[in-house]
């Protein structure tokens, strides 16, 4: 055959999804929190629109607004996977944890509001992390890509404003882990009272100061190990209460934290905690021996 040398048009249905992929990739990795999962999200919406462009009349004209299409698509296998998640105890997460910067910390101070102003994007992926499912998809369509609450509600099965209450809730927890005067100090508290009753092993203390739904994420030598639910947060707490020797607090990117070590001085853990409402909503450990090791940390107190 002779090759005429002409390019063939691009398809267009090919032309929309490209268009769209940055946008769609991030919008699951948003709501997901993996870059991993947020790639595979991608894909399944590719496939799906490969099977609706075949069963149709050989083209995509009967999706009026492809790119929204494809917004909804990507969102409801998102809230699947988020749901997925919260029905297990445990799960292991492909992507690794951004990393921390880890300062002491001596008490409030006129020079923390510029370390926290630095850790927004940290504080809000992890509050994201501390909602559930159907509050942070709404909060992350509505909030973040400017998705209308008819399409939000759709997408979760429910009425506008349902949608609207859910992103009004999750919007309340994210500006919770904004710095309102005396609120360091207030999470400060929570904090110390919750590693105190860790200490004793007080399981009833330690629920009263976490959330019901609190997210623990531990970065382990093998992986990212996620514990949903303040019962099995609680009754880790207590098993490790004995196991730190020396420990002061500190700020993690911000955030109200702690560091201990063995007794020979060699790192054993760091913590940070999102409080919000009075309530642990979440902690992220770092167990890893290798990446502790690396760490910038603080002398023991």
């Amino acid at each position: 055959m002779h090759d005429t040398g002409q390019a063939r048009p691009a398809d267009p249905m090919t032309e929309v999804f490209e268009s769209q992929r940055d946008r769609l990739r991030a919008v699951a990795h948003r709501v997901l929190g993996s870059h991993a999962d947020a790639e595979d999200v991608v894909q399944e919406a590719w496939l799906r629109l490969s099977r609706q462009d075949a069963t149709a009349t050989g083209n995509t004209a009967d999706i009026a607004n492809l790119a929204g299409w494809l917004t909804t698509v990507v969102a409801r296998i998102s809230l699947d996977i988020l749901r997925t998640r919260r029905a297990r105890t445990e799960v292991l997460l492909d992507d690794r944890l951004p990393e921390f910067v880890v300062t002491p910390d001596d008490g409030p101070a006129p020079e923390e509001d510029a370390v926290l102003a630095d850790s927004v994007g940290l504080a809000l992926l992890v509050v994201l992390e501390s909602l559930r499912p159907s509050e942070r998809l709404a909060f992350v369509l509505h909030d973040l890509f400017a998705v209308p609450f008819d399409e939000i509600g759709k997408i979760l099965g429910r009425s506008t404003d349902a949608a609207k209450m859910l992103a009004s809730r999750a919007r309340r927890k994210v500006r919770a882990t904004e710095r309102p005067a005396g609120a360091g100090r207030e999470r400060r508290e929570v904090v110390q009272a919750f590693l105190a009753a860790a200490r004793r092993g007080d399981f009833e203390e330690l629920l009263r100061l976490l959330d019901p739904e609190v997210k623990l994420t531990v970065d382990t030598p093998t992986g990212v190990v996620v514990v949903l639910g303040a019962t099995k947060v609680a009754g880790g707490a207590r098993l490790s209460s004995g196991a730190g020797v020396l420990g002061r607090a500190v700020l993690v990117n911000g955030l109200p934290g702690f560091v201990s070590w063995h007794q020979d001085g060699t790192p054993l853990s760091v913590l940070a905690f999102t409080v919000t409402e009075g309530r642990i909503a979440a902690i992220t450990a770092f167990v890893d021996p290798a990446k502790l090791a690396r760490m910038d940390l603080p002398d023991p107190a």
